[in-house]
């Protein structure tokens, strides 16, 4: 409370956005989470902002009328408030700029909120994903695959988490010697496995190979990875990054796997540019939307200007390629960009979504969000800005995956048990830090603010204080309203991959989607082009066979859908 200037200021004006000269006339409260405005109406309505959801603010010239006060949050909703004296809305501005950019995690709205659970209705909370139970879902045969002790207490990587699968044959020094050979220490590990044919999906950085270096250790896990598909005589490599921006990499000392040290490697660059593009990207299509009244081919330019579907685009290629390399080929790939936690989760996560239909599930989807993102080290707090620190770290990495998952939900509506609503929540809370699971940048790290906060005096539970002061986000949302239209009995979401579902051929002048109709049945290779359809210029991937239309028979007649 000590960074609030003024706690009440009244005669406070919230501006309609899209009709300016419409406005709601109410009283604006400051508290240390949220600045609340009250309506002066009969229904008292009342408008929350988040203070951690606030991404700038900004302060126009004062007017005859007052000073305006504009707050643009994270999850793209802007606030236009008018303020009658020019003093409280500099205090209002100073208050909201330090409320907004905590220094400390200690700051962050989730320890100040105190929900009325006991602590055991936490700890349950906290254990209802559990990525041990997870592999053991995938079926990792154990004369193949061995969960190593060899990450205990972040011994090797600090930004891994403690519990890692590598091949069977991957002794210790194997292990030391590869994270040794890696920027950051991320050495190759298992992400995923295909239990169908043995083909898996492994993940790590960039290695340190520069124009001629080379590492006997790291040559082995490779070697080793291969060999734990046994039907497979080779593995792929998937690289990313765009390859010139691989290839400058070499100059200081890192780059990509030479294809004449590593034995039975395939090397495949995917395109998807660094995070600095894809802030600037983001920012374009923020800067149209504020363009008043735009024309639809100010708007398709300023879509096209963005490059946003273009990267949207790319990061979906990535999850194809390996989707298909895995189901169709039965080879293993390992996935790298730079550091391995941002491009490389992004194409793991979207391929095991193609893959497996747990993963379109409501719960295997967080599920995978906790293992590909959390715990594997994807650094929230500096790529959304969580605490005061260096704005080229920020970079809508998740937004893009989220995205992504839209983009497939939009073509493949019956194969997602969940719906848009929930993206969106779990969009703004990855901004919010309402919640425990998103704080820090790697598990070791939320260990460390778990310490922290029971030093301070705010928990009593060393081991476990970040579970027992926070809420675990995903037991709320599997509880919440987040599941898709009811699907008819028999629809399940058991088969391989999205190969039960099959695209339809009849055609209407009605807005394009796939459906469920007899046809051909839709695998990993059936992904065809991409095109921009619609006035809203989204992006939309097509059978290569199929018309951009609906089945309107499909969408009368539910019962019509193609039944398991």
């Amino acid at each position: 409370m000590e960074h609030i200037r003024t706690p009440k200021v009244e005669n406070v004006r919230l501006i309609d956005r899209v009709t300016p000269r419409k406005s709601t006339a109410g009283t604006l409260y400051l508290s240390s989470t949220h600045s609340i405005f009250v309506e002066n109406t009969e229904a008292r309505k009342e408008t929350w902002v988040l203070h951690s959801l606030v991404s700038n603010i900004e302060r126009p010239p004062t007017n005859p009328s007052g000073s305006p006060l504009i707050i643009r949050c994270k999850n793209f909703q802007v606030y236009n408030f008018l303020i009658l004296q020019e003093k409280d809305c500099l205090d209002v501005q100073a208050s909201l700029i330090r409320l907004s950019r905590p220094e400390r995690y200690t700051e962050l709205s989730c320890f100040s909120y105190h929900p009325n659970v006991n602590k055991e209705e936490r700890e349950e909370a906290w254990s209802f994903i559990d990525l041990r139970a997870e592999y053991e879902r995938m079926g990792i045969p154990s004369n193949l695959w061995s969960l190593t002790p060899a990450n205990c207490e972040y011994r090797v990587c600090d930004t891994y988490p403690s519990d890692l699968y590598v091949p069977k044959s991957a002794t210790p020094p194997i292990i030391v010697g590869s994270a040794k050979f890696r920027s950051r220490g991320r050495f190759p590990v298992l992400s995923y496995y295909h239990r169908d044919n043995s083909a898996s999906i492994c993940r790590s950085s960039q290695p340190l190979s520069g124009f001629s270096a080379r590492s006997t250790e790291d040559e082995q896990m490779m070697q080793a990875i291969m060999k734990s598909n046994p039907a497979s005589e080779f593995m792929y490599v998937v690289d990313t990054r765009p390859k010139l921006n691989a290839m400058a990499n070499r100059a200081a000392g890192k780059g990509y796997e030479n294809e004449d040290h590593y034995t039975n490697i395939k090397l495949q660059f995917i395109g998807i540019e660094n995070i600095h593009v894809m802030r600037n990207s983001q920012q374009k299509i923020v800067d149209m939307g504020e363009i008043r009244s735009p024309s639809m081919g100010d708007f398709l330019w300023g879509l096209e200007n963005s490059g946003w579907l273009k990267h949207i685009k790319a990061v979906l290629d990535a999850g194809i390629f390996i989707a298909r390399a895995i189901a169709e080929e039965g080879i293993s790939v390992l996935v790298h960009c730079s550091d391995g936690w941002d491009r490389t989760a992004q194409a793991c996560s979207v391929a095991s979504i193609l893959l497996d239909p747990h993963y379109r599930t409501l719960k295997g989807f967080m599920v995978l969000i906790e293992k590909d993102w959390v715990s594997f080290g994807h650094k929230f707090s500096h790529r959304y800005a969580h605490l005061e620190g260096d704005p080229k770290e920020v970079s809508p990495v998740i937004d893009q995956f989220l995205e992504c998952v839209w983009q497939l939900m939009e073509q493949f509506p019956c194969a997602f048990e969940f719906n848009e609503r929930f993206l969106i929540q779990l969009h703004m809370h990855v901004h919010s830090c309402q919640y425990g699971n998103f704080l820090g940048n790697c598990q070791k790290e939320r260990r460390d603010i778990s310490v922290a906060v029971c030093l301070t005096g705010i928990g009593d539970q060393r081991d476990s204080v970040l579970q027992f002061n926070t809420v675990n986000i995903f037991q709320g949302m599997a509880q919440a309203d987040f599941k898709s239209e009811p699907i008819p009995s028999g629809l399940c979401f058991g088969n391989s991959g999205l190969s039960f579902l099959t695209p339809c051929t009849e055609t209407t002048t009605a807005r394009p989607r796939v459906c469920c109709a007899p046809s051909t049945p839709l695998t990993a290779s059936s992904f065809g082009r991409a095109c921009i359809t619609g006035q809203r210029g989204r992006l939309r991937w097509w059978h290569a066979s199929l018309q951009p239309s609906v089945c309107q028979r499909c969408v009368r007649r539910p019962s019509s859908w193609r039944r398991s």
